[in-house]
Formats: structure tokens, sequence, C-alpha cells
């Protein structure tokens, strides 16, 4: 039976405290970002608070790499992309996941902690892509393609996960996928049109015929263009372009690497070049300049309104008073059926793919 939350508050910081936060929030990059003085200050005092209540609540603050800097620095207990957090939330050690993404992370998080409190700050912060399908077209793309596989993007809801064979992520779509060539002429891939084309181009495969593709798309990754691509290549001469899977074949076959976040951040990591544009949603270049301050960056990115619907007043709400409509629930037979196909993914994926 599931149990009330009660509300909790949190102290006010004294001076002191505030002081230190403010000076812990400065030495992570903040002041690097454009967050003013005044900024940084009122980023302390919500930031010490949240802190404060995760731990009486015994909760952990997952947090994907397109999230606000303030939120990445300043609260999560771990960062990544799609697979790393589903690893690390399969793992996690806390009473309750307060889950700062979009909601089919949340879900994914609910999947594989169905015992556990899973939260959604924002609940207005969905996924174009996961909206773009339901669990009935899934149904009937199997009816047209019996015997075919199918591998399912993670950015989709637990319905959609619960009619797949597996789940993939940008990170490992590639690697999965080839194994299941291995064994199937024909594999489904749902629902990114354009990461389904690139993988189609990158395994050789046939759309239509031998890589079954749904027409769902990214709203950040879709509105970045080829031509602006070679415009700022001609900007800035020896820059290393990296382009997210989820970005069209024709922009992807300019770019010198395409991959996930987790893909493009391990990429600069071990790369010599001086400078770099990410071509992908905002948040992963806050992240890039903070953590290789001697590398520049050339702004080219666009906004996720739904990443960027969660903000530390929404986490402060959810450990002081949290409301029905935050909480994930999941049927528990859902649950089940849901968290095969990420297993299977763990289990595809060991070939060592990391993000």
């Amino acid at each position: 039976m599931r149990t009330e939350v009660k509300s909790l508050r949190a102290p006010e910081p004294s001076a002191a405290e505030l002081s230190a936060e403010a000076e812990r929030l400065f030495a992570a990059g903040l002041a690097d970002l454009g967050y003013t003085e005044q900024d940084i200050e009122r980023c302390a005092k919500l930031t010490w608070k949240i802190n404060r209540l995760k731990a009486e609540r015994r909760a952990v603050i997952p947090a994907h790499v397109y999230q606000r800097a303030e939120i990445i620095h300043g609260v999560a207990d771990f960062i990544g992309d799609s697979y790393r957090l589903a690893k690390l939330c399969a793992v996690a050690e806390s009473r309750s996941i307060v889950f700062c993404g979009v909601r089919f992370m949340a879900e994914t998080a609910k999947i594989l902690n169905p015992d556990k409190e899973v939260w959604l700050p924002a609940v207005e912060a969905g996924c174009s892509l996961s909206e773009s399908i339901t669990a009935a077209d899934v149904r009937r793309i199997k009816a047209l393609h019996p015997g075919a596989p199918v591998a399912t993007y993670i950015n989709t809801s637990a319905e959609i996960k619960a009619e797949s064979d597996v789940i993939v992520t940008s990170a490992n779509a590639a690697t999965i996928l080839r194994k299941l060539f291995s064994r199937h002429p024909k594999v489904i891939f749902l629902p990114d049109e354009m990461m389904g084309l690139n993988l189609a181009k990158a395994l050789g495969k046939e759309p239509g015929r031998e890589i079954i593709i749904w027409k769902g798309r990214c709203i950040v990754h879709d509105n970045f263009d080829s031509q602006s691509v070679a415009l700022y290549r001609k900007m800035y001469p020896g820059v290393k372009i990296l382009a997210h899977a989820e970005c069209s074949p024709e922009l992807v076959s300019m770019v010198d690497f395409v991959g996930g976040t987790g893909d493009m951040m391990n990429y600069v990591a071990k790369s010599s070049a001086s400078s770099y544009m990410l071509v992908t949603e905002c948040g992963l270049g806050d992240l890039a300049r903070t953590r290789f301050p001697e590398k520049r960056f050339v702004p080219m990115c666009r906004l996720c309104p739904y990443m960027k619907a969660t903000g530390l007043e929404g986490i402060l709400g959810v450990l002081e008073r949290p409301a029905a409509p935050q909480r994930i629930d999941l049927p528990p037979e859902l649950c089940e059926k849901a968290r095969r196909p990420i297993e299977r993914m763990f289990e595809l994926a060991e070939d060592g793919v990391k993000s």
C-alpha cells in the first residue's frame, strides 16, 4: 500500500553556511557560464536547502546532462546520458529518487526501482520523441512485420518499452542492432526517424526493407541544419564538430564525430584539438565548458523546453511538499514487462559501450 509522504520544511542557512555554499558553486564554474554574483547567491540558498532535505529524505538526485548548470553542479548526485542514468538508477541506494530530466527518464527509474518512490519535479517535462508514438502504433507495426525484433530508443514511455524486445540508447544502438541483424533479416527501430536513418547508413541496411523506421523526431535536433554547419566550418577553421545521432543524415555526414552525449564528452576528453562545436542541446556545452576550461567551445546549440522545465524551486518543492502529480506511479505488471527489454539492453551492450 502506498503511504503518504509527510511535508518537511528546510531550515534557513546561516550567513556562514550561505557564503560557503556560494563559494562552492562559484568554484564549480557557474560564473564562467554567465551567472552573476546575485544569481549564485540565489542558487546557493536553494541548493543548501535541497541538499539538507535530500539527506533527510534519503533521496538521490540523478540529472541528465541537459539540465540547468545550477542543478548539475548544485544538487545532482550523479549526471549522465540516458544509458548512464538508467544503469546508476538500477543500483541506487536510496529510499526515493528525485529525477531531474523528463518523464520517460523518471519512468525508467521507476521501472528499475519499483519499490522506491520516484518523483519528477516538473510534471510538464515531456519529450517530442516519446509523444510521437503509442503502444497501439507499436502493435500495428509488429503485426505488419511478424518476426522482426523491435529495438526501441530509450526516449519512450513505459507503455512503448513494454511492447519492445530491446531498448537502445544513442550510445549503444549500433552495437545492439548489429547483434540483432546477425540473427534477423529485418529489425524494427522506433521512434526516432533521424537516428534510424543514421543507423541504417552506418550498418549498410536499407530503410523500409531491412530496417523499419518510425517518423518521430526530436524538437531540438530537428532544428539544426547542414547549411549552418558549413558556415561554421568557414568561420572557425580547425574546429572539431560533434553532432548528436538524432540530427539529420545530411548534417551527420558533414561532422567529425556523431554519437550520444556521453560519446561526445569522451571524444572531447581524448582529443588534442583546441576548439569544438557541439551540435546538441545547450546543457552539454555548459557542462563541457566547466569540465574542460582549457578548451574552446563554439556556441551552436538549441534549448530543450522540456529539459529546462526543471528548476531548483521545483526540486525543493518536491522535497518539502511532494504533490501527487509529481509521483511516478506505474502498475507492477507494466514495470515488469517494461523491465525485460531494458535488462536485455544491458546484456547486449556489454561489449564495451560506455557513456
